[in-house]
This record gives structure tokens, sequence and C-alpha cells, in this order.
């Protein structure tokens, strides 16, 4: 399915969304992970059926939506409420990916009639008690952040394509997907020549530091509608911050929701859509077909 690109304005901000699909469909919304881009999501959708009527979001400061924040997590789930009203979405299926899997959570924990069902990929809700503490990350500030230390700038799609095709996570993802990864992750250089990383490395290391600004544990209960949550194996007490071999969602989140269930995938490192798509989609077709 080709997708028809919109352009929505939330709070000031450009955003844009790639429609997929048959209007009057269940409605299906996906949300990318810090970092990526709503296209990440176009080998899932090869997957489902073109009755459904999907929405991927570009967030802010990612893909073709402006580089505008702030880009703390309360706002990026707040961005999704005010798309959800902008574009006359309900009984969304809501489908989000590490960082787009807590934006769900927030807009339905805000708006619970808002979905009908949950797959949370990997949201990187951690455990509570990590949300009290104060000591939080290691960097004072986001020049310190390995993320921000990024090479941003490339000749071609097929440059940054050959730079880290054969380095994991990527040699672990379908070929696709990375592909697209590479295709729809970068725009052009602001001096003129080559192309540079949509998601800048300073924005997304600033949304990696502000992932603690949003506690979600008030908002959880009220959500009545079944989710699940998708995870890799748990991470264990040697992971460092950065490790995504490993999922950092608290291995006991789905027990939170009143209707949540939990499905640990051990074969799959926290990149479960970009190594797997077909199963992600496996998941969707089936909240569609209960729905």
């Amino acid at each position: 399915m080709q997708p028809k690109q919109l352009r929505v304005e939330i709070d000031g901000t450009r955003v844009n969304v790639f429609e997929y699909g048959t209007q009057g469909g269940q409605q299906v919304l996906f949300v990318h992970a810090t970092g990526f881009h709503a296209r990440c999501w176009d080998q899932v959708v090869s997957h489902l059926p073109s009755e459904l009527h999907i929405f991927a979001v570009d967030m802010r400061g990612h893909g073709q939506s402006e580089n505008k924040g702030p880009f703390t997590w309360q706002r990026l789930g707040q961005d999704i409420l005010s798309l959800a009203e902008h574009l006359g979405l309900q009984n969304i299926i809501g489908v989000g990916h590490s960082m787009g899997g807590h934006c769900i959570t927030h807009a339905a924990g805000h708006q619970p009639r808002l979905f009908r069902r949950l797959i949370l990929v990997d949201p990187v809700i951690l455990s509570p008690n990590l949300y009290q503490n104060s000591k939080r990350h290691q960097y004072e500030d986001v020049s310190e952040h390995p993320v921000a230390r990024r090479r941003s700038h490339f000749a071609s799609v097929q440059e940054m394509h050959d730079r880290y095709v054969d380095r994991k996570p990527y040699s672990l993802w379908q070929p696709q997907v990375f592909m697209d990864y590479c295709t729809y992750g970068l725009v052009p250089a602001p001096s003129g020549t080559g192309l540079a990383l949509a998601c800048p490395p300073h924005i997304e290391a600033s949304i990696y530091m502000g992932n603690f600004d949003a506690d979600l544990y008030t908002l959880i209960p009220k959500i009545e509608v079944p989710t699940l949550v998708l995870r890799a194996r748990p991470r264990d007490a040697s992971s460092k911050e950065m490790d995504f071999s490993a999922s950092p969602t608290w291995p006991e989140l789905a027990d939170q929701f009143p209707h949540g269930q939990d499905i640990m995938l051990p074969e799959l490192t926290h990149f479960i859509p970009m190594q797997d798509p077909a199963l992600v989609a496996d998941f969707i077709r089936v909240a569609a077909e209960d729905s």
C-alpha cells in the first residue's frame, strides 16, 4: 500500500502523517521509537489487509515533521491526543514501539475511550521505583550522551546503508526494513550538500535523557481496553543504558493494566518490528478481527 501524506499542525508544530488503506475500515495508529520515523512501519503495514485504515506519524523532531520542541515524553504523548482529535480518530488500535508505546499509553490513559486495543511493542515503561530515583542518568548535559555524537551527515542513502548494514543491531533487521530506515530517515542537509539525519543527534539524545519526565503508573489503571505488551528478554544487572539487545521494559508491566497480556519474545531484541514485521502484523490482524 502506497501512503497518502498528510500535514497536521499541533500547537504550532508541523507534524507529518502517512495514511494507508481504506477509509471507514478499522483505524490503526502507528507510533515509532526514538530516532526512527513513520516509514519504519512500512514492512509491518505490507503484511496487513488493505481494509484497515492506517495512520503512521512522524513524531516532532523525527522524519518529515518539524524539529521543534519541547521534546519531553509528556509533550510527545500529548501530541498523539492532538493528532487523534485533528484526524477524527476513534476506536483506534494503537501500536507503539519503544517511545511510541510510551506515547500511546499516555494518550490512552488520558482518553481511555479513544482506543479499542493497545499493542505496546517493548514500550520502555520502566520499573516504578526508577521514576523515583533522583539520579536518573549519568549525563549532566545532552552533549555528553553517546547518541549526541552520532554521525549525522551522509553523501547519499546508499552511503548510510553501506556503512551500517553489517553492524548490530542493523544486521539483525530484515533488509528492507533497514533500507526504509535509511531512505526515509535522511533529509537534505542544511548546508545544501548531501543528506542529514532527519532526527538530529542532539534531539535524539535529549529525548533519551527526558524519558523520566512522564511516570505513567497513575494512568495505566484507567486503561480498560485489552493491552498486549510484547517484549524481548529482560535486561540483567550487567546491561548498559543503551544496550537494546534485551528489553528495558519492566517485566511486570502488563500486570498493571486491567486487561493486560504479556508476551515475551526471547529470540528477538528490543527492535521487534525491525526483525519480524510479519509477527507484529499478525498481532495487529488478530486485534482487528477481535474488535
